[in-house]
């Protein structure tokens, strides 16, 4: 049987680079100098990449949101590795800890809780500070709740807008989402569980009966994806499980027809009786959605026209 390993942090010497894979270890080279952005699992710990859990095993040091969690991860695996806390609260003074070991020549491995670190957690400071003082710093790509949810909720994904967390107080909230709203793709959101009844009752009321997603507990034991309109998903949702962690995914807003010739002209005419040639452009852009080097070419053949002249 492979040893336990659940005692206190390690000493930046650990022993041996090493992981387990059930009892089988597996000896790692030591990790090149530099910063190293290591995607974890978001719930199934069996989600680790091999090259991850090289990356951990050969680094000096592990960069971790709560070491209670990544401690968890590196047990399964036997991995001896020390631990550090870096987070939104201590961001600002562990930083430069961080980067005086870089400048020493340490091998340190960025991790969050849970997936891609710099989603919805302050590493990217770390990140250009680290590029800023010529560190190298490098990305193992692995598992995302993001992508993860855009890959099981059905909707477009050629385009999407990572909105993170909505203002916990309403009004914020819903001033928030009157932004969303104008957005042309798809949007996806993290929630908590005990704001996602009222989250899902603003995004009815400010956007109206589009497709959305509810996905919990992704990967977990239990995964449940939740798929309707937003009103229909509001309901469910004051009433459904809170527990957990929560992905929304929000389809785009419908496309709206685009103007004929004819009503397009007829706007522009409108508007370069009221004001000026640049004014009408911008007044017709936004209403239609149409490009205002185009606009402008079709304004500015108007305002040449012999009627138009004899009437100015």
């Amino acid at each position: 049987m492979r040893p336990s390993f659940t005692g206190p942090t390690r000493s930046n010497d650990h022993a041996q680079r090493r992981y387990f894979v059930g009892t089988h270890p597996v000896d790692v080279e030591r990790l090149a100098p530099g910063l190293h952005i290591v995607a974890t699992p978001i719930g199934n710990l069996s989600d680790i990449t091999i090259r991850a859990l090289a990356a951990l095993a050969g680094a000096d040091l592990i960069a971790c949101e709560d070491t209670r969690v990544t401690r968890k991860l590196l047990d399964r695996y036997g991995i001896e590795t020390p631990l550090t806390p870096y987070h939104d609260h201590n961001a600002a003074p562990a930083r430069p800890a961080l980067l005086r070991r870089l400048a020493e020549g340490a091998a340190l491995a960025l991790v969050s809780d849970a997936g891609t670190p710099l989603i919805s957690d302050p590493g990217y400071k770390l990140v250009r500070a680290a590029q800023d003082a010529g560190h190298l710093v490098t990305a193992l790509p692995g598992p995302s709740s993001v992508l993860a949810a855009l890959t099981v909720a059905g909707m477009p994904t050629d385009q999407f807008l990572f909105a993170g967390f909505l203002p916990p107080k309403q009004a914020a909230r819903r001033t928030r989402i009157a932004e969303l709203a104008r957005v042309p793709a798809t949007i996806v959101l993290f929630e908590s569980g005990s704001r996602i009844a009222a989250t899902f009752a603003d995004l009815a009321a400010g956007l109206g009966p589009r497709e959305a997603a509810i996905c919990r507990e992704l990967t977990k034991l239990h995964e449940e994806v939740r798929r309707g309109d937003l009103e229909t998903l509001a309901q469910g949702a004051a009433a459904g499980e809170s527990r957990g962690e929560f992905v929304v995914i929000i389809a785009p807003p419908p496309a709206a027809e685009a103007p004929s010739a004819e009503d397009t002209e007829t706007l522009l005419r409108e508007a370069l009786v009221r004001v000026s040639l640049k004014d009408a452009v911008a007044e017709v852009a936004a209403a239609t959605g149409l490009p205002r080097r185009e606009l402008y070419q079709r304004a500015l053949a108007l305002t040449k026209e012999p009627d138009r002249g004899a009437q100015s």
